[in-house]
């Protein structure tokens, strides 16, 4: 009898906890579906090609989406139960919220990501444009069937430049990535004009998860490639570009055996057979095939223009069958209707194939005409700008416009944010007349590459005015006689083993004309001193992650220099008066440098517009710092330990950005930003501010204030 009664007063204490148990479910619930949400935000940053997402993410996920859905259905149960059942669901619940609170625990191990890398990824799908012409069928057709016959181990594509070479092979690339049971991997390389085997080495290694330590000599690394290529046994390299014969031992690629192929492009029928090759000729395009090209680009209301027509087929005959001609030519005369400038075009390219030699200076005379037609010599200044990037580079969009901004290639505006948009429509007038092409874009950034030829084109047309090797993996500098006074723009950026910028047993250059002088991510630790004296035009210095700790007095000399990138070195103190001499200083970067503080001579720069200063060290900034700074536009002081801000800062009425996220601000002078009528972006996320602080943020006009 007591036993029942128990029994009884047990499922009475059920059925009256029933709703307390289910609120603490329901809520245990959200908790766990919020875990679930920001786990599935994070997937779609870190869940990229090459990654899967861990086992035990998915099993998790699996796991979450089944107790939701156990939950929903003993809801329904609960809702049809009567009072006398009621309080046996109560067991039920409490089992569902021990696996929820379970799961909530699981969560928290997810450590090193969520994701790891795919070992049945066998390549990387890349972005292909449409390509016309019977003869390119046919090519991509004779080149499949080689890939296809063990009989054949290495094919040589051929053809001029701008025959659309690489956009035949990444459409190959694309294929045989569904081609899985045929190869175990595929991998694309683009090798470029200035070949370099450790380059080459380190590309192939990143593809097929070989890792150098850095200390490796050139044999010790191809033997790594070649042991972990053997593995594969079925793999498809197609080497992109290539200039000249490659020894693919010292490279450490096996000679290619059954079931395994080496692709090449090259401009030269040379190097196919020299490497071996079944070679393959890309042809140019028929005179009709490149008529309908040039009506898709230019557009075909043209024809409704009496007279134009004939103009429009001549111009486009002259391309001779080239596509990238055809293209670039097309583009920039879309739209125009005067039967006078069509004229006028064809005058200028047949005086311009009149007066050059060889084929190739002919192709360079075609993209030229595009070049020339874009008329605004800044406009043009921008393009020739493109070139300094390495070969084959993608370049993010902001960091260009960034450096035309600092070059004076855009005019100065009242805001950052009208000269980017500024920068924006010169790179879409690039890239409509197809100077540049668009490699990816989302929502917040956009990455432009500049076709091969048409940087040749640029050096070409740049001429002994430009020093370009970036990207080059240079172990020593270039040679002295290649700095010579007709220099206006050298380019060295992402030279990793460069280290040393110039002989320090030789006197310093003379570059009189210089404007513009690239360095970044060269591992350069100092620079000779004096290294400056003779750079009198210098405008922009980029500088920006190289382990340098202490600056050439030198350089504060260049009275004309607008823009000092030197982001992420290793500078730990500013001599006092090392700016005196800066009156045209606009940009200053010092992010990421222990530097911890100010030289006041920076005070005195009364043009500097931005001046980024994240991650510095910086406890305290003097009073009266900021008095002469009239023009400063952008000051970001983000990650610093700052408690106070001067007086002097609220005085700045240009400032439209003031970026403060994770300081120590436990306070803001009153009316501090009574004068900063400019003022559109306040960021003071992640400070110690008082309720007070937060009341004067809010009695002015911001447009965006981000408070965290």
């Amino acid at each position: 009898m007591d036993f029942v009664l128990n029994k009884i007063d047990k499922h009475l204490d059920n059925h009256m906890s029933l709703d307390q148990y289910r609120k603490d479910l329901k809520r245990k619930l959200e908790e766990l579906n919020g875990l679930k949400e920001d786990i599935e935000s994070t997937m779609s940053i870190e869940l990229r090609p090459r990654k899967k997402l861990k086992a035990e993410v998915r099993i998790w996920l699996e796991n979450v989406e089944r107790i939701n859905g156990q939950v929903q259905d003993l809801d329904g149960r609960i809702a049809g139960s009567n009072a006398l059942t009621r309080g046996f669901r109560a067991e039920d619940v409490l089992n569902s919220i021990r696996e929820v609170e379970e799961l909530i625990t699981q969560q928290g191990k997810f450590h090193g990501g969520l994701v790891v890398d795919n070992l049945q990824w066998i390549g990387q799908v890349l972005t292909t444009t449409s390509l016309s012409g019977e003869a390119v069928k046919a090519c991509i057709e004779e080149i499949w069937q080689c890939l296809m016959d063990d009989e054949v181990s290495k094919i040589g594509v051929w053809g001029m430049g701008g025959l659309g070479k690489t956009s035949i092979m990444k459409l190959i690339n694309n294929q045989l990535l569904e081609e899985t049971e045929k190869f175990d991997i595929v991998i694309w390389i683009t090798v470029s004009k200035e070949m370099s085997i450790a380059k080459l080495q380190k590309d192939i290694a990143s593809k097929i998860g070989v890792e150098f330590s850095g200390d490796e000599d050139e044999t010790t690394r191809a033997g790594m490639l070649y042991e972990t290529l053997l593995q594969k046994s079925k793999f498809v390299i197609i080497l992109d570009d290539l200039w000249e014969k490659v020894s693919l031992e010292r490279i450490g690629i096996p000679e290619a055996s059954v079931g395994s192929k080496l692709v090449l492009t090259t401009r030269s029928s040379d190097v196919c057979r020299q490497v071996g090759c079944r070679v393959i000729k890309v042809k140019p395009l028929t005179e009709e095939e490149a008529w309908e090209l040039f009506l898709e680009k230019v557009g075909r209301d043209i024809l409704n223009t009496p007279g134009v027509e004939r103009f429009a087929r001549s111009i486009a005959k002259r391309c001779k069958g080239l596509p990238l001609g055809v293209i670039t030519i097309a583009s920039c005369m879309k739209g125009i209707g005067d039967i006078c400038e069509w004229r006028n075009a064809l005058n200028e390219l047949s005086l311009r194939q009149k007066s050059v030699n060889g084929f190739e200076d002919e192709v360079f005379q075609q993209l030229q005409f595009s070049y020339d037609r874009l008329k605004d010599p800044k406009l043009q200044q921008c393009f020739l700008s493109c070139a300094l990037y390495p070969e084959d580079d993608v370049i993010e969009e902001e960091d260009l416009i960034k450096l035309w901004i600092a070059e004076g290639l855009v005019e100065e505006m009242d805001s950052m944010q009208a000269e980017f948009d500024r920068g924006r429509a010169i790179m879409n007038r690039l890239i409509s007349n197809c100077l540049l092409e668009v490699f990816s874009e989302d929502e917040n950034v956009r990455f432009v590459k500049m076709h091969d030829l048409l940087r040749d084109m640029a050096l070409h047309i740049a001429k002994s005015r430009f020093l370009v090797k970036a990207g080059m993996m240079l172990e020593k500098p270039p040679a002295v006689q290649e700095w010579s006074m007709e220099l206006e723009k050298v380019s060295l950026m992402k030279n990793w083993r460069l280290r040393t910028l110039y002989p320090l047993e030789v006197l310093p250059p003379k570059c009189p004309r210089l404007t513009t002088l690239l360095l970044q991510k060269c591992a350069i630790a100092g620079i000779p001193e004096g290294f400056f004296d003779q750079m009198d035009a210098l405008k922009v210095l980029d500088l920006s992650r190289n382990p340098i700790e202490n600056l050439s007095m030198s350089l504060s000399k260049c009275s004309k220099l607008t823009a000092l990138l030197l982001s992420g070195c290793r500078i730990n103190s500013i001599p006092e008066d090392f700016f005196k001499h800066m009156d045209a200083l606009k940009i200053l970067v010092l992010s990421g440098n222990p530097i911890k503080s100010f030289s006041m001579s920076l005070s005195k720069c009364p043009r500097l517009t931005t001046l980024l200063l994240q991650e510095c060290g910086i406890a305290g900034i003097p009073e009266g710092f900021f008095d002469h700074m009239d023009a400063l536009k952008v000051l970001d002081l983000s990650r610093n330990p700052i408690k106070n801000l001067p007086n002097s800062l609220s005085n700045c009425s240009m400032l439209t950005e003031l970026l403060l996220s994770s300081c120590r601000i436990n306070s803001i002078p009153e009316d501090f930003f009574k004068h900063m009528d400019a003022l559109k972006t306040l960021d003071l996320s992640w400070n110690r501010e008082s309720f007070n602080v937060l009341i004067k943020v809010f009695q002015v006009d911001i447009t965006v204030v981000v408070w965290l």
